[in-house]
């Protein structure tokens, strides 16, 4: 199974490490990043789509993406 996840962050320091976790624990970056100006805090909010492959998993609605 291809589980897909939505990374974002705040700035880009926060992104960074968000980003750098995921990929220690196996997960790929996927896509073009991207950038969503928040106009209410009139920051940037960085974004990227990471994927990891599970071997041996199927589909469920009880998985966690916090367990992976």
């Amino acid at each position: 199974m291809k589980l897909f996840r939505f990374l974002t962050g705040p700035d880009d320091s926060a992104f960074c490490k968000r980003v750098s976790a995921a990929l220690n624990k196996g997960w790929s970056l996927h896509g073009n990043p991207t950038l969503t100006y928040d106009p209410e805090k009139k920051t940037v909010i960085c974004g990227q789509a990471i994927v990891k492959d599970v071997v041996g998993v199927e589909f469920s609605e009880d998985i966690k993406l916090s367990e992976w």
